[in-house]
């Protein structure tokens, strides 16, 4: 969820079966460079925003914090879309964009947001690594269940789950636990039900719900009477600008490129990479410590979700109104906006 990592399910002209399933033989050496430069910063950047929204969250509330983030976010890159050219949105791609923002981004990156006042970013970003387990349960009960070696990883990563929410520091923080239980299934049950929306073409998608998940989560803080500490401390107000530019926009700027270039299970595996540098950073910068149990839960979680995404494809992608799996090559993908999440 981040998301930070949040996902925005929207296929472009440039994206279709032929680009997504390029072979790398076939690729020029600056778009080589290209690719190794986009993952690069999908890994790092998206992994490090979870430990970017615990440092924002020192001045800025859980939801405020969310808000500000995706208002800004989403309002530079609309401007910038418009400026280019592109068409504004009708009313309906603005309401299904509405409701995909609010779900993946109040439902998932919000809920991170709120659990990280208790818990280690680290730990948050784990329980995120469940996102591709939950997406194809919510695909299967779409018309497209697992295989049967992918049932086993589903089985393997529930279990996963639910021994990294025994480990003592969700037991003691109630709150946190139900919030990373949460986020993991708005963010998939977004990314599955977007497939089949009216959505914005292209990166117009990812304006329109970022706004309206912005706005969403604006109103939700000022209705809970969230409010800053002014002034914010200088860290949190530069790991509030960080969200916004490095996490938000470059990010989804790096993961455009890379769909219009690679397979979609190369483009998604930032899911898998982004729990280890999580956990990294927030015990390197962060000061969080990371129990045997935890890091066995990680272990768990990550290995059952590499036995679901590198399931060999049964069939050649077809079509473009598809929902998909992080495991599965087809042309309409995950993207996350957070989730950093």
């Amino acid at each position: 969820m981040s998301e930070d990592h949040l996902a925005i399910v929207r296929d472009s002209g440039e994206s279709g079966p032929a680009a997504a399933q390029q072979r790398p033989g076939s690729l020029r050496p600056v778009d080589r460079l290209g690719i190794i430069l986009a993952l690069l910063a999908l890994y790092i950047i998206w992994g490090s925003t979870y430990l970017g929204m615990r440092q924002a969250l020192t001045s800025f509330p859980p939801f405020l914090m969310g808000g500000l983030r995706f208002v800004c976010a989403g309002t530079l890159l609309y401007l910038f879309l418009r400026l280019r050219g592109e068409p504004r949105p009708s009313l309906h791609q603005w309401l299904a964009g509405a409701g995909i923002g609010v779900l993946m981004l109040v439902g998932s990156n919000g809920m991170v947001a709120f659990a990280e006042q208790w818990v280690a970013s680290g730990l948050a970003a784990i329980a995120l690594a469940a996102v591709p387990l939950w997406t194809a349960l919510f695909a299967g009960l779409s018309g497209r269940w697992p295989r049967r070696l992918e049932w086993l990883g589903l089985l393997i990563g529930f279990a996963g789950v639910i021994l990294l929410n025994l480990q003592s520091g969700l037991r003691a923080n109630p709150q946190g636990a139900i919030a990373l239980l949460i986020a993991p299934i708005c963010w998939s049950l977004g990314s599955v039900w977007s497939a089949r929306l009216p959505l914005a073409s292209g990166l117009m998608a990812s304006a329109t719900q970022m706004l309206a998940g912005g706005l969403a989560q604006l109103s939700i803080g000022l209705l809970l009477g969230e409010r800053p500490s002014l002034p914010p401390a200088p860290g949190a107000l530069l790991a509030l600008i960080y969200l916004v530019g490095a996490g938000s926009l470059l990010g989804y700027c790096a993961y455009g490129y890379l769909l219009r270039r690679v397979r979609p299970a190369l483009a998604t595996s930032y899911a898998y990479v982004n729990p280890l540098v999580a956990v990294f950073l927030g015990t390197l910068f962060g000061g969080e410590q990371v129990s045997p149990l935890e890091l066995l839960a990680m272990l768990i979680i990550l290995g059952s979700v590499a036995l679901i995404s590198l399931q060999p494809r049964m069939a050649p992608a077809t079509g473009h109104n598809s929902a998909t799996i992080a495991s599965q090559d087809e042309p309409r993908q995950l993207s996350s906006l957070r989730t950093d999440r």
